[in-house]
């Protein structure tokens, strides 16, 4: 089962790696991102981030989709990082067994013109694109989509913000 989608601009950073990580108690971390499938560089960058003691797989979004559906891992707590809201949300359609989708820091680094973007939340900015990945994903009842930088934050709800827009 997948305990959290994290949307994060960076994927795998310290604070992704060691503390969402233990917070979910999950050992195993997939990045599901078309770009880091294909380049060797990224992957092991991203497996540099990875603390002793848990597994990475690194895969694109279709591929990845394909291991959340297999049942051998349905008992498996699953941590997912994705770098998009439409990847999320590829996921998020495609997935049943999903807790929650934490849109965290998105829209900083995605080259998309800087006045289309629209501000959800202080970490999260959206181009037209994500914004509506964000609406469609939102509107989900299955799942909990929200944003929350830190454990230690409050949660804020995903939908609730689209409507204050």
């Amino acid at each position: 089962m997948i305990t959290q989608i994290r949307v994060d601009d960076r994927l795998i950073h310290g604070q992704v790696a060691v503390v969402w990580a233990k917070e979910l108690n999950s050992p195993l971390l997939v990045v599901a991102n078309d770009e880091a499938a294909k380049n060797e560089v990224t992957q092991m960058t991203l497996k540099m981030a990875v603390p002793s003691g848990s597994k990475l797989l690194i895969r694109s979004v279709e591929e990845a989709i394909k291991v959340f559906k297999d049942p051998r891992g349905k008992d498996k707590r699953i941590f997912v990082i994705v770098n998009s809201v439409s990847d999320a949300n590829r996921i998020a359609q495609a997935v049943e067994e999903i807790e929650t989708v934490n849109v965290a820091n998105a829209g900083r680094f995605d080259n998309s013109d800087p006045a289309e973007k629209i501000s959800v939340f202080s970490s999260v900015q959206l181009n037209p694109t994500e914004l509506a990945a964000a609406k469609e994903l939102a509107s989900l009842e299955r799942v909990d989509s929200y944003n929350q930088v830190l454990p230690s934050n409050a949660k804020k709800d995903l939908a609730e913000a689209l409507n204050n827009l």
